[in-house]
């Protein structure tokens, strides 16, 4: 798919973070060039970055031949800091640490001990010390991001309503910042991983895009004009009862209805599909895995889940029509055929879609999926506002 490229503008400092971040090493001169930004603000921005220890300076370099003024690079420091995750799902805690370049350094699945939420938040609290001192190569957590499916209230940092988990209202970032001491920013998984592919994704999925997410929980992110759409109630994205198959001999939904997404794509599905075929896989990673050895059947449940998720699909981009939509589910980026179903029910049925290859991509976090949403909800604070309250940041001398 061709790269469509927007250039990072914003309120300053953000704005050279991101230009950094997309280019560096690079000259203040290009960063300039690219948010818009006059030499000496820039200058400014650049100076109070590297006063924070984000940003670091590289070695002096001329044109080529050694004409040309020359000029000290910057690029993202990777060498002080990192951001911790926690994705909470209904089976599992997945924690991980990012370093501030968005690259996974570390991860770890944690199986849940019941979903009471003080019990499954103390695991997060406990777990994250443990992970950061054995696999953080003495960098310090700037942050904890969170991030789980369904109604999550990112300003209030509250997880308003998860069905699954049985929760409503839990305060995850009172919660865990007053138990690990961390600043917490908490969202939906599918917003954060929109903004993941916003910061260091696809450069495609940066002004215009929908995020489906299909796992345990089904929901979804759209991005207008470069902003990752809340609604006024932090409620946006649900689609979990979007009729998709026939009412006839579906499986029932908890709303009541059968031939909802959810009741036919999510992980239980899935799991209820094989059994019925007599595939007893014990757990969806099983199932995942039947499939990739070409078992037939388990891989036919998969190709049976990318045409539902197509037809998803293109009622997504015929309602936002946007410059991509972005499929997170393993199967489309893992098995063969998956894929290219998902894309050919879009192309049967979208008005707007004329080019589902170049349209529909998979996530760009294909095999991390989890462990990048948690964390991607702190790098997505962090260059929103970069010089903001962020108490592990001292000056840097």
């Amino acid at each position: 798919m061709p790269a469509i490229t927007s250039p990072r503008r914003g309120p300053g400092t953000a704005a050279v973070l991101g230009a950094v971040l997309d280019h560096g090493p690079v000259a203040r001169s290009t960063i300039a060039r690219l948010t818009g930004l006059s030499p000496a603000s820039v200058t400014g921005h650049t100076a109070a970055l590297l006063a924070r220890g984000l940003i670091r300076e590289g070695a002096e370099t001329t044109g080529p031949r050694g004409l040309g003024r020359p000029h000290i690079p910057v690029e993202t420091d990777t060498s002080r800091y990192l951001l911790a995750g926690a994705h909470i799902a209904v089976p599992h805690t997945t924690l991980s640490l990012m370093d501030l370049a968005g690259r996974i350094v570390a991860e770890e699945r944690r199986p849940h001990r019941g979903t009471d939420p003080g019990r499954v938040l103390a695991a997060v609290a406990a777990g994250l010390p443990r992970l950061l001192a054995a696999r953080g190569g003495g960098r310090t957590a700037l942050a904890l991001g969170v991030a789980t499916g369904h109604w999550v209230d990112p300003v209030a940092g509250v997880v308003v309503r998860h069905p699954q988990l049985g929760w409503r209202d839990v305060p995850v970032r009172e919660t865990l910042a007053a138990s690990t001491g961390l600043t917490v920013h908490v969202d939906s998984h599918a917003r954060a991983l929109a903004r993941a592919e916003q910061l260091v994704g696809d450069a495609g999925t940066r002004a215009s895009a929908v995020v489906l997410f299909v796992g345990n929980v089904v929901d979804a992110a759209f991005v207008t004009a470069g902003a990752v759409h809340q609604g006024p109630r932090s409620g946006a994205g649900n689609l979990a009862h979007l009729p998709v198959a026939p009412r006839s001999g579906a499986l029932p939904c908890t709303c009541g209805t059968t031939g909802c997404l959810q009741s036919e794509v999510s992980e239980p599905a899935m799991l209820r599909k094989a059994a019925e075929h007599g595939l007893r896989a014990g757990s969806f990673a099983g199932l995942l895995a039947r499939a990739d050895d070409g078992e037939a059947t388990a891989l036919g449940l998969f190709r049976r889940r990318a045409r539902l998720v197509g037809r998803a699909a293109a009622v997504l981009l015929d309602m936002f029509d946007p410059e991509v939509l972005v499929v997170v589910e393993p199967g489309s980026g893992r098995l063969p055929g998956c894929m290219a179903e998902l894309r050919a029910e879009v192309t049967a049925r979208s008005l707007v879609c004329d080019d589902a290859t170049r349209s529909v991509v998979p996530s760009s976090f294909t095999g991390s999926v989890l462990a990048t949403a948690g964390a991607a909800v702190a790098l997505g604070a962090l260059h929103d506002d970069p010089l903001g309250p962020w108490p592990a940041l001292p000056a840097v001398s």
